[in-house]
This record gives C-alpha cells, structure tokens and sequence, in this order.
C-alpha cells in the first residue's frame, strides 16, 4: 500500500491519500528506514511520546489510531460518507485484505451500506475468491441474488465504472442499522 500512496501522492499530491493504521503495524507497514520528522498528534498508549510517521508530502495524510477495530471503522465510515461513485476496492494483498473484502460483501448483504464492492483482479490474482462465490452460490450457502455483492475488474479504469455503475442486489437484507 506505501507503494500506492507514494504514486497517488506523485500524480495527485498529498490531499489524495488518507492512510489510517494500527499504532502497531507503523514500523512494518512503511518502509523501516524512512526519515520523516513528522510525528502523529495521537499519543501512545501507556504513556506520553509521539510516533514518527511517514512524510505527508511522500505518503499523504497518516492517522495513527489505537487497533484494526477502529481503522476499519474510520476506513468504513469515509467510504460510506463518500459521493456516488465512492465504494471499496480491493488490491491483490493477504490474510488482512480478505478479511477486509468479506466483511465489507457481509456488510452489503446485511444493509450496513450499499457501496459497491470490486476486487481489481490483475493477472488472476481473485479467480479463487470468484470460483468460490460461485460454488457457494451453486451449493446454496450464498442466495444467487448476493452474486454480484462484489464485482470484478481487471483495469482500473474498470474499477471505477464497476463503482459508478453498482447496484445493490434486491436479496440483501433489509435491516434497519440506523445508517440511513
């Protein structure tokens, strides 16, 4: 993601990124041997001190918050806020974005929010996660209408159409979650 943002950064400037990480993944998350003098606003934990973070002017704007639970919950809640259009994309990544992927598709078929959902798939990196859609739905643990919870692209410029052009399936359920 450092790699991102770097050329979000290079093309669009700093305004364009909004990085939000766990206190204690800034060391591994970013490169190790970065020089930045800028420092997060958010104390540690246990006591005083203040955490280097990375240069805006190279990575955009960093908030250092407490857990995962509350970078999900900010990451989640400025997508919501968004214009129409605004909605998740998921980069090939590990453990933490697939978890990520599939509790954003569970909050869409429970009606926490009716953003899209696309996996940017390059080189076929999310034809596994596909095929299993699609077998769930065939052995009906998923209702055929959730399907398309999460969509597909190949290029970027797709991941943006397949945004703007998103529908909420009619099998989703319709709970009240106090979001509307």
């Amino acid at each position: 993601m450092g790699e991102v943002a770097k050329t979000l950064v290079a093309l669009k400037g700093p305004d364009s990124v909004h990085g939000i990480i766990p206190e204690a993944l800034v060391r591994y998350e970013r490169n190790p041997t970065y020089t930045s003098t800028s420092t997060s606003t958010q104390a540690k934990p246990g006591g005083g001190g203040e955490l280097a973070v990375p240069a805006e002017s190279v990575f955009g704007r960093t908030t250092v918050v407490k857990d995962m639970h509350t970078r999900k919950q900010m990451m989640a809640q400025e997508v919501m806020a968004g214009g129409p259009g605004s909605g998740f994309i998921a980069l090939s990544g590990g453990y933490g974005t697939i978890e990520e992927l599939f509790e954003t598709a569970t909050w869409n078929q429970l009606g926490i929010h009716s953003k899209g959902i696309c996996v940017l798939n390059i080189n076929g990196f999310w034809d596994g996660i596909l095929a299993w859609i699609r077998k769930s739905v065939d052995e009906g643990f998923i209702h055929g209408g959730n399907a398309n919870i999460l969509v597909e692209a190949t290029t970027a410029q797709d991941a943006i159409t397949a945004l703007r052009e998103y529908k909420v399936s009619d099998a989703v359920f319709k709970l009240s979650w106090g979001n509307e």
